[in-house]
C-alpha cells in the first residue's frame, strides 16, 4: 500500500513538473505585449501557437484509410451478411428475401413431395417448392416438418462458400 502511494505521488509530481515546463516554454515564446500575458497564452503549448499561426489549416475530423485492412468501425456481428443486397434495390417477391428473413409457417403434401409456406418480414406468405431461389440461396429440400435452404456465404475468410440452413415448422423455445 505504501509503494502504491509513493508511485502515485511520484506520478503527480512528474505531471506537475511537465506542465510547469510547458507553461514556461510558452511564456518565453510569447511576444512582449508590454503588460501581463493573458492566462490562455501562458498555459497554451507552443505547438498549438505554431499551428494557429500557419496559413494552411489542417482538415477537421477523422478519415480512415484501410489500405487492404478491414475497417475496424464495421461490426463483426454481421460478418457473412450479403452487402450487395443492402446496397442495391431488391427484387420483389421471394427473390428479394434473404434466408434469415423468412420463417416456415406450414407444409403441404403435393403430387411429388412437399410444398412449403414461408412468411417474410413483410408478413406476406410465399409458396415455395424445391429449387426455388431466394436472395441468398435456394430451397434444397422440404419435409413434413422442416425445410432446408442452401445459403450462399459471402465471407472471404470462410472456407465454406455454402451452408445448409434448417427452418423448422414448429420451433421449440430451445431451438429459437
Amino acid at each position: 500500500m505504501a509503494m502504491m502511494r509513493t508511485f502515485t505521488s511520484t506520478c503527480i509530481a512528474l505531471l506537475l513538473a511537465a506542465s510547469a515546463a510547458l507553461a514556461q516554454n510558452a511564456a518565453a515564446k510569447a511576444p512582449a505585449t508590454g503588460g501581463a500575458v493573458p492566462a490562455q497564452a501562458a498555459t497554451a503549448p507552443a505547438a498549438a501557437k505554431d499551428a494557429s499561426s500557419s496559413p494552411a489549416l489542417e482538415p477537421q475530423g477523422f478519415t480512415y484509410n484501410p489500405e487492404g485492412r478491414r475497417d475496424p468501425f464495421i461490426s463483426l456481428m454481421r460478418r457473412g451478411a450479403d452487402d450487395r443486397a443492402n446496397n442495391s434495390p431488391r427484387a420483389s417477391g421471394l427473390a428479394g428475401i434473404g434466408t434469415s428473413e423468412v420463417s416456415l409457417k406450414g407444409t403441404l403434401a403435393s403430387h411429388g413431395g412437399y410444398v412449403g409456406i414461408l412468411q417474410g418480414l413483410d408478413n406476406k406468405s410465399y409458396i415455395v417448392r424445391v429449387g426455388d431461389k431466394l436472395l441468398d440461396g435456394s430451397v434444397r429440400s422440404i419435409s413434413a416438418d422442416a425445410m432446408v435452404i442452401l445459403q450462399q456465404v459471402n465471407d472471404p475468410l470462410s472456407l465454406e462458400k455454402q451452408r445448409e440452413v434448417r427452418k423448422l415448422l414448429r420451433q421449440t423455445e430451445e431451438a429459437k
